[in-house]
């Protein structure tokens, strides 16, 4: 759906485009109005605009200067030229500074529906050019280092991918073939006087040292690298297939010792790398991750500059600690995006895990069951409002001393008080929009002789006009415009009917700045003049 902005120095012209074309016809979503140059210029600072319908001759900023200054700075924004001069030099300085299409007045609906429609296929057409393979290829291999990060480090943190889906992705990126190969992971903190410097600084040392890696390693080893969470660079390696027979648990250990000389000399900077066991690709990636970083916490912890590699032994994929419930995304996360059936989905991960492996822990069911309601409370506090208020009774168990004996009572009571947050939410955010839907038809209602524009409305609730306009949208199934000539024509009207204004004068109390506009929304909304109307009742 797009917007479209309608400028003319004459109200009327603007008021009569505004209310009798039928602009929804194309896909226009939403239209504004301006009677300068100058408020053009403010709404398209506030808004989104796609089209411009301008007059040429305007006080102040004429037609051309304001082309001329959107061309500046909103480029994609498309204008059309409406003018009742012929003169061929406009029309000539017009297509110099870019114009769309150029109309004459008086122009027929017919004809600005045809040119409003050309130009939004111009720019339907561009974007589709914006979204097409080949930009998106150009753009991905821009970020190529980034996205391949980003998908390493989801892994490391346990994120599960179908094959199909982590192939295609490893396959856009250019990544080599990992799966189910042989893989050691490579983890190295910076220290000494890395620790000094600035982020933008670091960043270059980080660049230097994966770049030293690459050089050391790629006689044989294919890697790729990340940085977690820790500030670990953090490199998973697989043999080259020239060098898969090959011992190379010496040559890891010494290549990686030469890198910390390399980095020493060179960077002037110290490091402490801990080389993994082997694990196959992508089942025990998380698992040599995870007992990396418990390696390096027990056999390096604040001791500097030391190289570390762990036995050879076959990674065993049962650990202690619960995988689940620590995975991206958190539950945290889940529920500040009120992604409410993920997080049961999370949830129900979770605790198929605990039933699984660790039904009898009363440990882990203490750790699931503090993870749960820390995030619950975080997320009711953060909407300011106290926990026991959205989950009832079910927050009298949290005051227990040991609130759940079993997996399937703590399963049973999350799962309930999930749906009584979401619930209340629900409720409260529907409430919220019923009162303000509310306060905007009254708003409307008061206000029909003064000025009801989208922006005066938004104001008026202290609202983003565009926000108002969507929540309107989304809430009634009407356009707001609508909603305003709905306004104006019923109680046009009931006027003409009940009582003895001049019509003029009643243009003027239904806010129209000139009768001719207030006719032809008239006319357009009831089939008949608002003469006639009235004729038919008298």
């Amino acid at each position: 759906m797009m917007q479209l902005l309608i400028v003319d120095d004459e109200a009327h012209v603007v008021d009569r485009l505004h209310a009798t074309i039928d602009w929804a016809s194309l896909g226009i979503e939403q239209v504004f109005k301006a009677y300068s140059g100058k408020e053009a210029l403010e709404l398209l600072e506030q808004f989104s605009i796609d089209i411009v319908l301008t007059d040429i001759q305007m006080p102040g900023i004429s037609g051309l200067q304001l082309i001329a200054e959107i061309n500046r700075r909103w480029q994609k924004t498309k204008c059309i030229l409406l003018s009742g001069y012929s003169d061929f030099n406009y029309a000539k300085e017009a297509i110099l500074q870019g114009t769309e299409d150029y109309l004459l007045k008086p122009v027929t609906e017919q004809d600005l529906l045809a040119a409003v429609g050309r130009v939004m296929e111009k720019l339907q057409n561009e974007w589709q050019e914006v979204f097409s393979k080949q930009r998106l290829t150009y753009t991905v291999k821009e970020n190529l280092p980034l996205l391949r990060g980003n998908l390493l480090s989801d892994l490391l943190q346990g994120r599960k991918l179908t094959e199909h889906s982590l192939r295609d992705k490893m396959q856009m990126l250019e990544l080599p073939d990992f799966h189910e190969h042989p893989c050691v992971l490579m983890m190295i903190r910076l220290e000494s006087d890395f620790l000094e410097y600035d982020l933008s600084r670091l960043s270059l040392m980080e660049y230097a040292i994966s770049n030293m890696v690459e050089e050391l390693f790629a006689e044989k080893f294919d890697s790729w690298h990340t940085k977690d969470a820790h500030d670990y660079l953090i490199f998973v390696m697989k043999k080259k297939p020239l060098a898969a027979g090959q011992e190379d648990s010496s040559w890891l250990e010494r290549t990686a010792s030469v890198l910390q000389s390399a980095v020493k000399n060179y960077l002037k900077g110290k490091i402490s790398i801990l080389l993994s066991s082997w694990g196959l690709f992508p089942s025990e990636i998380t698992t040599l991750y995870n007992a990396s970083l418990s390696a390096f916490r027990k056999q390096i912890g604040s001791e500097h500059e030391l190289l570390i590699r762990l036995g050879d032994e076959s990674v065993q994929p049962e650990l202690s600690a619960l995988q689940r419930l620590y995975e991206p995304p958190t539950l945290n996360h889940l529920l500040e995006a009120a992604r409410w059936e993920d997080t049961e989905d999370k949830l129900t991960l979770i605790f198929d895990e605990m039933e699984t492996k660790f039904s009898e822990s009363q440990e882990h069911l203490l750790e699931v069951y503090f993870s749960v309601a820390s995030a619950f409370a975080y997320i009711a506090h953060k909407n300011g409002r106290p926990l026991h208020q959205l989950i009832g009774g079910d927050y009298d168990r949290m005051t227990e001393g040991i609130p759940f004996r079993t997996v399937n009572q703590l399963r049973e009571w999350t799962i309930r008080s999930l749906h009584r947050m979401r619930e209340d939410m629900d409720q409260e955010r529907k409430n919220s929009r019923v009162t303000l839907i509310n306060d905007i038809r009254s708003f409307i209602d008061q206000r029909l002789a003064s000025d009801v524009s989208l922006q005066s409305i938004a104001d008026h609730v202290f609202l983003h006009p565009v926000y108002v306009s969507k929540i309107y949208k989304l809430e009634t199934g009407d356009n707001l415009s609508d909603y305003v000539n709905r306004v104006r024509m019923d109680r046009a009207a009931y006027l003409l009917k009940n009582g003895h204004d001049k019509i003029y004068e009643i243009a003027t109390q239904l806010g129209y700045q000139r009768p001719h506009s207030f006719n032809h929304a008239f006319k357009k909304h009831y089939g008949m003049t608002p003469q006639e109307y009235r004729d038919q009742y008298s």
